[in-house]
């Protein structure tokens, strides 16, 4: 019998560069797991390749807008003149139905969410150095030197705020942070809090 049917909400933050998204697919291509990406919702334009319904829900400010007034995003924030969000709904749903729900967000949206859902799991993904953080932003070639900077003290910021988390993987391979991750997400189902209820269920089976 399984000791938990509920499914996990995985938060998966950091600063911007560390590789968030990169951990977030070896992660989906392991093997043996239930995991559901979650979707985020944005008002930015896309980036070359990236389409809607796959990386993001592309939508517009005033959309975005609405969702916030109507209380339908988990959490959301504004960054360079954008709105990044994510649906409420759809996470509900996911869980409901067993799923690991996985966000990947930034430092201020996870705070949104340790707010709303006290028992997801929070894992700071971190950087092996700031130079790299620094390497990895400018080897993207996609923003502007004055984008870069802001990303990057936004990044100090964030990372002194990695404590509140309720674990902090480095990725300093992308092999090794999604191993770490796994271990995580299996450590959690067994968690006594999580599973002693079921347990007793069992025990008292005739």
């Amino acid at each position: 019998m399984k000791l938990d049917d509920k499914g996990l909400l995985i938060v998966i933050s950091g600063p911007s560069g560390v590789g968030k998204g990169t951990v977030r697919s070896a992660l989906f291509e392991m093997e043996g797991h239930d995991l559901v990406y979650s979707i985020s919702m944005t008002t930015r334009a896309p980036r070359k390749n990236e389409v809607n319904g796959r990386e993001y829900y592309f939508v517009s400010k005033e959309e975005f807008l609405k969702n916030i007034e109507e209380g339908k995003m988990l959490e959301y924030a504004e960054f360079v003149n954008h709105y990044y969000g994510t649906p409420l709904e759809t996470v509900q749903k996911q869980l409901e139905l067993g799923k690991e729900v996985v966000l990947e967000i930034d430092v201020q949206g996870a705070n949104q969410v340790r707010e709303k859902m006290k028992d997801a799991v929070f894992i700071f993904i971190a950087p092996p150095s700031f130079e790299e953080l620094i390497n990895r932003l400018k080897s993207r070639g996609t923003e502007p030197i004055s984008v870069i900077n802001e990303r990057v003290n936004k990044a100090k910021r964030e990372i002194d705020l990695a404590y509140m988390y309720d674990y902090i993987v480095v990725n300093d391979t992308v092999e090794n942070a999604a191993d770490k991750i796994i271990a995580i997400i299996r450590a959690e189902h067994a968690k006594v809090e999580r599973t002693i209820r079921k347990y007793k269920e069992m025990l008292e089976v005739k």
